[in-house]
């Protein structure tokens, strides 16, 4: 069961206890869960009960019994506690996680880069602008792609005429004029640097991860040449280093004479760097749904380098390709269609930030 099954899982539970008048209170559009903190109970935790504990007219614990009730029994989830003032705390069933993972990567696979893309927003089309300076353009580009990835048709405009190096940054505006609905603000880099001005000095991709990875309102640091160290200070070349060692694993396994395989097998044991790189693949529907809804490419970025720092943990601690006098195995096969998916996750997410994703490095 993957975060957002269990959002929906929750979800419903909610609705079943208003529908059946044992919860007197607004069902939300949606429900938030998010990873037990360090010292917790179970996988997975959530407020809602103490969220609905108002327009219930009832003790947060009451209405997180009501919702634990509705929740016994349901597949994938192996026990629901109560904590504190009415937290609810999920520990996942092991034999369907194996399954659910099984189908993570199967369903990775087969949508390839669109993973994660959906219909949230979908409906009538958005119309959105923003003002004629560098980080506004590339900021309302990223949101469009965003967007457009969760089923939205949408028009970006500039309050001015644009500038021609824009074009350059993969920046695309629709029209010239304001549309009723501007972007969030963000802060402008510094100096008022043009686009021109840091495509000669960063190129297009390191310009692109250096205005979109901060969030809006934080500064952008162009000037400190970070941005073009080939090591690991700079998650720009992490998230894109990760991307290239997953193809390197696949052409060696090539070599080898074995491909990445999902797998079947409800009982293959995967440990702690496998299961943290699952869950952060699982979570890449609901990030991309999240940047998209609030306009927040910072978001996505943040997830790939999570992504990536998380592919790495898991190759260092078993790795996909046979070490030695190994023989290529089962294990091997599944290790390596992990380490492809969190390939196809980063080769996506970069994509909707405008950023390349080459095989090589």
């Amino acid at each position: 069961m993957t975060p957002v099954d269990l959002s929906t899982t929750v979800l419903r539970a909610v609705r079943r206890a208003v529908d059946e008048d044992a919860l007197h209170a607004p069902v939300p559009a949606c429900v938030r869960v998010e990873r037990t903190r360090p010292g917790g109970r179970g996988d997975y935790a959530s407020a809602v009960a103490l969220q609905l504990a108002g327009p219930a007219a009832l003790p947060a614990r009451e209405v997180a019994e009501i919702l634990r009730e509705r929740m016994a029994g349901v597949p994938g989830i192996g026990r629901v506690e109560i904590t504190g003032p009415g937290f609810l705390n999920f520990t996942l069933d092991a034999t369907a996680d194996a399954a659910a993972h099984h189908a993570l990567l199967h369903r990775v696979r087969d949508q390839g880069p669109r993973y994660g893309h959906g219909d949230a927003l979908a409906g009538a089309p958005l119309q959105f602008s923003h003002a004629r300076e560098v980080r506004a353009a590339v900021t309302a580009d990223a949101v469009r792609r965003l967007v457009r990835a969760q089923g939205a048709p949408v028009r970006i405009s500039c309050d001015e005429e644009p500038d021609p190096d824009w074009t350059r940054l993969g920046v695309t505006v629709d029209a010239h004029g304001r549309p009723p609905a501007p972007l969030p603000v963000v802060r402008p880099v510094p100096a008022g640097a043009t686009a021109g001005e840091l495509l000669e000095r960063l190129g297009p991709d390191a310009t692109r991860w250096g205005l979109l990875r901060p969030a809006g309102h934080d500064h952008a640091p162009l000037g400190d040449g970070r941005l073009l160290v080939q090591g690991e200070g700079n998650p720009l070349f992490l998230v894109r280093y990760a991307h290239s060692r997953t193809h390197a694993l696949s052409r060696g396994a090539a070599l080898l004479g074995f491909t990445g395989d999902p797998g079947h097998d409800t009982g293959d044991p995967v440990g702690p760097e496998a299961l943290a790189l699952l869950a952060v693949i699982a979570d890449h529907p609901a990030v991309l749904a999240a940047a998209a809804h609030h306009r927040a490419p910072d978001r996505l970025a943040r997830h790939l380098e999570a992504v990536a720092q998380a592919f790495f943990d898991f190759h260092d601690a078993a790795s996909p390709l046979p070490v030695g006098d190994e023989k290529p195995s089962a294990a091997h096969r599944t290790r390596l269609a992990l380490a492809e998916a969190a390939g196809t996750v980063l080769a996506g997410g970069l994509s909707l930030l405008g950023i390349s994703a080459p095989q090589h490095l």
